[in-house]
């Protein structure tokens, strides 16, 4: 619902602001740093109402001020906290962490926990074989060979016939439809190569298909047991706890362990945070020493 631009501050006064969201508690605006982090619009009671995160918390809720279309989730709002972080990476888990915990009302993407599934090839007589597995199956993320990550069994066959179309597959071998005698429906319409009745050979039509998947793979964790990844701001230093993808909780020099719940399971959220940073290799990691 909410964009994550960061907005330039200056060209508007606080005073002017204020007046979009007059119920807004002024102080907590004013205290709000130009540093990276979560922040929280609160309303009259406890929980939150909306948890952003933005490289610089000020400039980013002054624009929620400013915005037409968040005027029902501003009318709502008492006030405004922040937890800063040392680096972005911080930023979007503690993010995601705060939404899956404390349910805010217009965060609805991320507050979504789904029981994941994933397309997993089995070898059987020499040929790919492309099984749809779920989350409860197998270890998400602890192990090689899955590709894509689905909220359903439906939209996992559903990449399965896009990428059939895309590339000349059989819908047959692929557990999609049944193969008559006559071959699959893909073959009657030439969409389908015909490696369901020996036009094509099997390996050339199983090769297509693990092209076809490769940018859909999921990768293994990397690593042998956890890592901290290092975020460092002005010697403001947050080791962020990771395993198999999990989310294990943040250690700061400042204010020492912040609480989390630990991640007991593969997080699709998560996943997408850490995988570039970690696979391109652009995230300081340090091992977790036993």
């Amino acid at each position: 619902m909410f964009s994550d631009k960061p907005d330039p501050i200056g060209l508007i006064s606080l005073s002017f602001l204020l007046n979009l969201a007059p119920h807004l508690d002024a102080s907590s605006l004013s205290a709000l740093p130009r540093s990276p982090g979560v922040y929280i619009f609160k309303g009259e009671g406890k929980l939150p109402i909306y948890i952003g995160k933005s490289i610089d918390i000020r400039s980013r809720v002054l624009a929620h001020l400013r915005t037409e279309d968040e005027a029902e989730m501003l009318a709502q709002s008492r006030r405004v906290e922040f937890i800063e972080t040392a680096g972005e990476i911080g930023a979007l888990l503690l993010e995601s962490h705060l939404i899956k915990t404390q349910h805010p009302l217009y965060n609805i993407r991320l507050r979504r926990q789904r029981n994941l599934c994933s397309i997993q090839l089995t070898e059987q007589a020499g040929a790919c074989i492309p099984e749809i597995v779920t989350g409860q199956d197998l270890g998400l993320g602890r192990v090689e060979g899955l590709y894509g990550l689905f909220g359903s069994r439906h939209a996992a066959q559903n990449k399965l016939r896009e990428l059939a179309d895309l590339h000349n597959l059989c819908q047959g071998l692929l557990g999609l439809e049944k193969i008559s005698a006559r071959g699959c429906f893909g073959l009657q319409v030439k969409t389908c190569l015909g490696a369901c009745v020996g036009h094509e050979p099997r390996v050339q039509h199983d090769q297509r298909l693990l092209n076809a998947l490769m940018d859909l793979k999921v990768h293994a964790w990397p690593f042998v047991g956890p890592i901290d990844m290092v975020e460092e701001s002005q010697g403001w230093v947050q080791r962020h706890r990771l395993q198999d993808w999990r989310y294990l909780g943040t250690w700061c020099s400042k204010s020492g362990q912040l609480p989390m719940s630990v991640q007991q399971s593969f997080d699709l959220d998560t996943y997408k945070i850490l995988v570039k940073p970690i696979m391109l290799g652009t995230a300081r990691v340090a091992q977790v020493s036993e």
